[in-house]
C-alpha cells in the first residue's frame, strides 16, 4: 500500500473519527489520556473525550499525525510540543521530563501514542509512523523528541502497545536516556 503521512487538521476530522470508529479507541480515550488531568477523565465519558480532541484538533496546530490509504485513515500518532500533553508531564510519570523547564519549552517534542486499525497491525506502520513524525518534529524547529514506549508485549494487539514498541524508536535512532521503571524507557533523539 502506498500510505501517506498528514497532520489531523479539521479536514481530515472524518478519517480520524472513522478511525477511532464509535467506541473512540482505547476504550473511549479519543487520545485524551495525556491532555486530561485524571479528576477530569474519570469524570468524562467517550462523547466528551471526542467533544475534547474535536475542538483541539480545530484550535491547530495539528495534535498528530494520521497515515493514510487514500482518504482512509489506517493509523494515528500524537505528537507535538510537550506543552500540548501536560499529563504526560507530571513528575511521578515515568515519561515525566528530564529538566523542570522541558515542559515548557515549545522545542522539546514528545511522542505519546499511536493506534492503527486492527486489520493493519503487525506490517510495520509504527515505524512508518515514527520517521514521518521525525521530520515532521525537525521540520517545526524541536531541538529533541522523546518518547516512552514499552519493552515488551506478548501481543500486537496489547493495550499496552499505545504508547508504541521500544524496538520501533531504537530502529529510528532513538536513545534511552532514563529508565524510571523496568521495561518504561525514557527514549530522545536529539536533533
Amino acid at each position: 500500500m502506498e500510505y501517506q503521512i498528514a497532520p489531523l487538521t479539521p479536514a481530515l476530522w472524518p478519517a480520524f473519527e472513522d478511525l477511532f470508529g464509535k467506541q473512540g479507541a482505547c476504550y473511549g480515550c479519543w487520545c485524551t489520556h495525556f491532555r486530561l488531568p485524571p479528576a477530569v477523565r474519570r469524570e468524562n465519558n467517550r462523547e466528551r473525550n471526542k467533544d475534547h480532541i474535536m475542538a483541539r484538533v480545530e484550535a491547530g496546530p495539528p495534535p498528530g499525525l494520521l497515515l493514510l490509504d487514500e482518504s482512509r485513515a489506517d493509523g494515528w500518532m500524537q505528537i507535538g510540543p510537550r506543552t500540548d500533553i501536560p499529563e504526560w508531564n507530571n513528575k511521578g510519570r515515568v515519561s515525566a521530563p528530564l529538566e523542570d523547564d522541558n515542559a515548557g519549552d515549545e522545542t522539546a517534542w514528545a511522542i505519546s501514542c499511536f493506534f492503527l486499525r486492527s486489520c493493519v497491525r503487525g506490517k510495520g506502520l509504527s515505524h512508518r509512523l515514527v520517521a514521518g513524525g521525525v521530520d515532521y518534529a525537525r521540520a517545526r524547529g524541536a531541538r529533541f523528541l522523546d518518547a516512552c514506549p514499552i519493552a515488551h508485549s506478548r501481543d500486537a494487539r496489547s493495550i499496552g502497545l499505545f504508547v508504541g514498541s521500544t524496538r520501533v524508536f531504537e530502529k529510528a535512532g532513538f536513545q534511552t536516556v532514563a529508565q524510571r521503571k523496568s521495561g518504561r524507557p525514557l527514549m530522545r533523539l536529539t536533533f
